[in-house]
């Protein structure tokens, strides 16, 4: 089995793939406009588990996800290869670099993205609101679970119309795969991945919007300088994808790394 992509050719089959993973509550589509401003490298943009086209498949842990990941990549033969990855979507590409054999991995990129919870205690109480949020979307009208979704502080940026849209794109989801998909990749689950990521020998960069004060401070924990999105909270790459875009440009033309 593996998960739903999309993938596009580039016009340098010399670069490495760009590998796209949406937050939860998104799907590959999230990345359509971003991915537009990379047409040089090869692009494979996936719908994770619970999401998209991938509603129908199931992972109880980030390490079965990690294999699904690995499988999707095999079938597109791609060798090597950077990640992508905003929110979950991040956490997910964080495990797939801590973990197994990655001699493909070119470099990862996160987007507002944590890398693991060390406190014990800490780690309890997400799980708990992870699994009363999962109960919710098991129980009550996704539309109003979102509506309240999107009330939680770290998306005290949006406006009214920026709000009311993603309630309105996120509606189309599946209630039930996602919050299966919730429980299974808690904050709370997930191992503590900084102690690996501070000695990864690839290329690691954390882009996050300035106004996202709690994940400028995660970045600062994991002794990385965010790379700011102006005019931009928690999901940078929708609220200002040129900026993100021109950041990302810049990061993957880096010196030592393939250019176009």
């Amino acid at each position: 089995m593996i998960l739903h992509a999309v993938y596009r050719e580039g016009r340098d089959a010399r670069l490495p793939c760009l590998v796209w993973l949406h937050g939860f509550l998104g799907s590959l589509r999230e990345w359509e406009a971003v991915s537009e401003h990379f047409l040089d490298w090869p692009q494979l943009r996936i719908d994770l588990p619970g999401h998209g086209k991938s509603a129908d498949i199931t992972a109880s842990d980030f390490h079965q996800i990690d294999q699904l990941l690995r499988k999707t990549l095999l079938s597109y033969n791609i060798l090597k290869y950077w990640l992508i990855g905003y929110s979950l979507g991040g956490r997910v590409a964080m495990v797939h670099a801590c973990q197994g054999e990655n001699a493909g991995l070119c470099g990862l990129v996160v987007e507002g993205s944590h890398p693991g919870l060390a406190d014990e205690n800490s780690r309890r109480e997400r799980q708990d609101t992870d699994q009363f949020w999962a109960q919710r979307l098991r129980t009550e009208a996704l539309k109003e679970v979102l509506n309240d979704w999107y009330q939680q502080p770290v998306f005290q940026t949006l406006n009214d119309s920026q709000r009311a849209a993603l309630i309105a794109l996120r509606s189309q989801n599946n209630a039930a795969t996602l919050a299966a998909m919730l429980e299974a990749t808690s904050l709370g689950n997930q191992p503590d991945l900084r102690p690996a990521l501070v000695h990864m020998r690839q290329p690691f960069f954390y882009i996050c919007g300035e106004w996202d004060e709690k994940f400028r401070a995660v970045a600062n924990s994991l002794a990385l300088t965010p790379h700011l999105i102006t005019a931009a909270g928690h999901n940078a790459h929708r609220e200002n994808p040129a900026a993100f875009s021109a950041c990302l440009l810049n990061l993957l033309r880096k010196p030592g790394e393939d250019t176009p």
